[in-house]
């Protein structure tokens, strides 16, 4: 698996080109062959046959066009959505606003004209804004022919999915493929359908499979299974958690599965394709491949097959050990050799999760180099390999073709095409020189297409794909058959594709991130966070003479406790609080930092590096002290340096004075994430911090302020006093001293808080608060099930529930609840619940016994609403996931700061109360919506009371910078952390400009007049922010409205 490895995985990509580039070794007398032979085989696309309805609509309505994306979202949603009131609003929302006239006449094909005509149609009659009588009667045709029109555009669709999609079952398909059979094609069936989220789904795609298989034997009439049909099958639809964090639940179980399956195809004598998907699961599919291909029941059938991608850096290793593997166990193999369809998610996913760098090449002409470099790798392993060619690019078919040296029939390969693609090229293969070509047929109902098609699209729909420019006589056939290695020199990535470390651009530096799926970074990990934590104790400044030294600790007999594994109960070492005496000491000898903005930017930075380079026990502590699974132990730790340095470039150049003392008052939560941020936005403004961490988490404080310490930040300016809320928090909060406090807890310590502030400091001393919330998300009847069920798990149960952001009140449409409440069930049913410590446990304990103790007699008073609940271990401080029923988010009296879910159903009609209910609480932190009506999104948006608000994704985890984080209402003062607005408000007031007075004369009257006077504040301002591919952060800045000033 060594070449398999993240090294292999994130190798540059210009090294890795060269290398193919020698290893294809193809003198530029054959690449000027190989591209002379595809101006060819264009022009006899263009000249002997008509471009397929498919070709026409991808490349007439790619998603380069506004009309593309409504065709692909109304065809991806419609014809799953179930009750007539949401049709018509999709109908309306996807038509309406789209210039469908522009595309008029533009296709030489009379059904995409034809659909043209009716979608421009459908758009006029539901568009109101349309003057005079005409108006009138449109209006009319609309209210009165909504039925029509929906039954019109439904119609529509399913004509969509008959050209996406060979036959709705596969005894449809097989009686629709004797047409091309008859031609001398064959075929591999891919029955549609998507990742397994549950035990019943992946039982029934398995059950689907052996269906297909028994029927597609009936086809199976030759000796060669070459010149037989084939099925395609995904692994991730027969297990629901394949993944490498389940390695050993896959083997166990999934393995077997494709056993069976396998044997089936061998006894009818027929191929069995296993498709690509994700890089992460690369090296995990070539071990389940690896368990099943030496069964001595396979042994003599060449039917077993595998795809691999061309854009993957390790295309050319994963074949290398297909080959091995095959040789080692006397066996030949299939080879289906794509281009690749994931392109965007794994782009999307490299800069999210900041890894090394992407696992693909970054431009298509790179993939077509790396294509034609395997395809001749291929061809010279015929001895353990059947390839199958699968492309719609006349330069790959020509370069197969060259290399292969004009074959015939008996060629030891074959082509491939998709369904409805590509047809005119292979026809013309097929007919000069006998290549056998299979066509790779999707099977399944139309409300299935979703996936299939958005990577047909995502593929097709660039102007610079083949299929778009094929079906373009303005583009020259010598300009589509170029030689891909020489215009390698000329390629590049997309100009908004930046590279995970550059994400946020040349400013700051993206958090490092860990690629959990590769063994040498979880072995690399394993290793370095296997180490006994240091005890903690308060680190203040003790004078430069004085024993100890800047952040020491003067020797005593302070009385220790010790800190425990919420997990398995063993002590992991002892901490020292602080008591009154200690704080009064901090607080007499904290002082501002001094040193110019650029100088402690510097260092703040420096203390970034350092937490990068100490991964190893932060991640022990985070998992031992903390409760912390490896994923949340990572995505803390990328938080916390990305504050560091967010906030050090955002002060690097702000000179304004610092207000003095600020007492950073932090959470057992996020305990070095948010502890960091605090402390980081205070101290790049000059000011002087002590930090009191969360009494349940003060052994990962002690390690950050040490940290801090060690990169420059001076002991006056940064102590560390651990220590009970009530003593510690309390002497901080009512020292007149204190210039201010950042806290982040509950929303009743809050109030504690800002009530001694009050009593005790002076006017205007800032209280930045981040409480919590009953944070709600509303998922209608157009939202993908699977999306929605993925997003709900993880902002309701990643972390155990201890997130302020965690979805606590879920709400759905009534026409879809029983099946997606039913999918959340076997979802919750999939979870592990157990120690933090292994990497296959996905719910970790929660804090304490007193937390444990609350959530549980919660529970035990709603038994009666419980619908589904996952066990949970007997010893450690869990709580299983429950998943209870609420008439709707009135009934949640508090927030339950654990693994559980509340849900509710709400009519269609009433979604407009659920959101007055939602804001009735009176909180406002996060907010979800599911939904494929834009429409809908800028109302809901608009309506709802909340500081971060997600669209069809989860609703945790926000990222610095990109997603500024905080609340309103109950949910939080001051502003986001992670955001512009924040660091400000740890410098001084300006003074008040000369001249300003403070007048008392008829106050009443004038503020009734200033209550009437419209706002003098700005309009909303709306600002987008840096983020990866394929995401919109929008931060939107709005007035308060009317603020009452009181004076002593």
């Amino acid at each position: 698996m060594h070449d398999l490895d993240s090294t292999a995985k994130f190798q540059p990509e210009g090294p890795l080109l060269d290398r193919l580039i020698r290893d294809a070794a193809l003198p530029a007398d054959i690449r000027s062959r190989i591209s002379a032979r595809a101006a060819t085989l264009i022009r006899r696309i263009r000249s002997e046959s008509k471009p397929t309805m498919m070709e026409l609509m991808l490349a007439e309505y790619g998603l380069s066009t506004r009309e593309g994306v409504a065709l692909m979202c109304l065809a991806e949603a419609m014809l799953r959505v179930p009750d007539r009131a949401t049709i018509d609003a999709l109908i309306e929302d996807k038509i309406a606003p789209s210039d469908w006239g522009r595309h008029l006449g533009d296709s030489s094909s009379s059904m995409v004209n034809a659909s043209t005509w009716a979608l421009m149609l459908t758009g006029r009659v539901l568009d109101d804004n349309q003057p005079g009588l005409a108006g009138t009667l449109r209006g009319a045709i609309r209210r009165l022919g909504e039925p029509v029109i929906r039954t019109a555009v439904t119609r529509a669709m399913r004509e969509m999915g008959r050209q996406f999609v060979l036959g709705q079952t596969i005894d449809a398909a097989l009686d629709r493929a004797r047409g091309q059979e008859a031609k001398g094609y064959t075929y591999s069936y891919d029955m549609l359908g998507e990742a397994a989220m549950t035990a019943h789904d992946a039982d029934r795609y398995a059950q689907e499979y052996r269906k297909a298989i028994t029927a597609i034997a009936g086809a199976c009439t030759h000796g060669s299974v070459a010149k037989n049909p084939g099925i395609s099958i995904k692994l991730s639809a027969l297990h629901p958690r394949y993944e490498v964090a389940q390695e050993a639940r896959v083997m166990a179980e999934l393995v077997p599965v494709v056993r069976d399956l396998a044997r089936q195809a061998r006894a009818a004598n027929m191929g069995l394709n296993i498709d690509a998907e994700e890089q992460d699961r690369l090296a995990l599919s070539l071990k389940v491949i690896t368990a099943v291909l030496p069964d001595p029941q396979l042994a003599g059938w060449d039917g077993f097959g595998v795809v691999v991608q061309a854009y993957g850096k390790r295309a050319g290793a994963m074949i290398d050990a297909l080959h091995a593997v095959a040789t080692q166990h006397d066996r030949r193999i299939m080879l289906r050799l794509v281009k690749g369809a994931y392109w965007d998610t794994e782009m999307k996913r490299a800069q999210v999760e900041g890894l090394p760098d992407f696992p693909l090449f970054t431009s298509k002409t790179a993939t077509d180099v790396s294509y034609v470099a395997l395809a001749k790798k291929l061809l010279a392993m015929t001895d353990r390999i059947y390839p199958q060619f699968a492309t719609h690019n006349a330069h790959s078919v020509a370069a197969v073709l060259e290399l292969a040296g004009n074959p015939g029939p008996a060629a030891p390969f074959e082509f491939q095409r998709l369904h409805g693609m590509g047809e005119r090229l292979h026809d013309i293969v097929l007919k000069d020189h006998g290549t056998a070509c299979r066509i790779y047929a999707p099977v399944g109902a139309h409300q299935d297409l979703l996936a299939y098609l958005v990577r047909r699209l995502l593929e097709n729909g660039a102007n610079s794909s083949f299929v778009n420019q094929i079906v373009d006589d303005e583009v020259a056939p010598e300009d589509i058959a170029r030689d891909p290695f020489a215009a390698l020199a000329e390629a590049h990535a997309p100009a908004a594709l930046l590279a995970p470390h550059a994400l946020y651009g040349t400013g700051r530096t993206n958090s490092q991130g860990f690629d959990l799926t590769a063994e040498d970074t979880l072995a690399r990990i394993f290793a370095a966070r296997d180490t006994r934590p240091e005890d903690a104790a308060p680190l203040l400044h003790l004078g430069e003479n004085i024993p100890g030294g800047p952040g020491g600790w003067p020797p005593g007999d302070a009385a220790t406790h010790p800190i425990t594994n919420p997990a398995t109960g063993e002590t992991l070492a002892q901490v020292t609080n602080a008591d009154d005496t200690t704080v009064a000491q901090a607080i007499a000898n904290a002082r501002p930092w001094t040193a110019p903005a650029p100088e402690r930017a510097a260092i703040l930075r420096r203390a970034a590096d350092l937490y990068e380079s100490e991964f190893g026990p932060i991640f022990g502590i985070l998992a031992r002290e903390a409760g912390k699974t490896l994923n949340d132990a990572v995505a803390e730790l990328r938080e916390a340096v990305d504050f560091l340095r967010y906030y050090a470039d955002q002060g690097e150049g702000d000179m304004r004075a610092p207000r003095g003392i600020i007492a950073a008052i932090s959470p057992w939560n996020f305990p070095l994430a948010i502890f960091t941020g605090q402390i980081a936005a205070a101290l790049m403004a000059g000011n002087a911090v002590l930090a009191k961490p969360a009494e349940q988490t003060p052994l990962i404080a002690a390690l950050a302020v040490r940290l801090l310490h060690r990169a420059g930040v001076p002991a006056h300016a940064l102590q560390l006093l651990p220590g009970e809320g009530g003593t510690v928090g309390a002497a901080l909060t009512r020292d007149a001293r204190i210039k201010g406090v950042v806290f982040t807890g509950g929303t009743d310590t809050a109030r504690l808080i800002a009530a001694s502030m009050a009593d005790h400091m002076t006017p205007g001393t800032p209280l930045i608060a981040e409480t919590g919330g009953l944070n709600a998300m509303i998922v209608d009847s157009t939202a993908l099930p699977e999306q929605a069920v993925r997003d709900i798990m993880a902002s309701s149960f990643r972390s155990a529930g201890q997130r302020c952001s965690a979805l606590r009140c879920l709400y759905v449409q009534e026409d879809v609840a029983p099946h997606l409440i039913a999918m959340i069930q076997g979802a919750m049913d999939q979870l592990r619940v157990g120690d933090p410590w292994d990497l296959s446990t996905d719910v970790g304990p929660v804090i304490d016994a007193e937390a444990q103790g609350g959530i549980l007699d919660y529970l035990a008073t709603r038994k009666g609403r419980i619908l589904h609940q996952v066990a949970a271990p007997g010893s450690g401080h869990f709580v299983p996931p429950t998943l209870l029923r609420v008439p709707g988010i009135e009934d949640l009296d508090r927030e339950i700061f654990g693994p559980v879910l509340h849900v509710a159903t709400y009519r269609a009609r009433d979604l407009d109360k659920v959101v007055a209910a939602i804001n009735a609480r009176g909180y406002g932190l996060t907010f979800g919506l599911h939904t494929r009506i834009d429409s809908r999104v800028q109302e809901v948006t608009q309506a709802i009371h909340a500081g971060n608000i997600y669209v069809n994704r989860n609703q945790v985890g926000a990222t610095v910078g990109s997603q500024p984080f905080g609340g309103e209402g109950l949910s939080g003062t001051g502003p986001k952390a992670g955001g512009p607005l924040y660091l400000p408000r740890f410098f001084a007031p300006e003074p008040a400009p000369p001249g300003t007075a403070w007048t008392t004369t008829d106050t009443p009257t004038r503020l009734v007049q200033a209550l009437g006077a419209p706002p003098a504040a700005p309009a909303p301002t709306e600002t987008l922010m840096p983020g990866p591919t394929g995401e919109l952060n929008r931060l939107q800045t709005l007035s308060r409205g009317p603020v009452l000033c009181l004076g002593p």
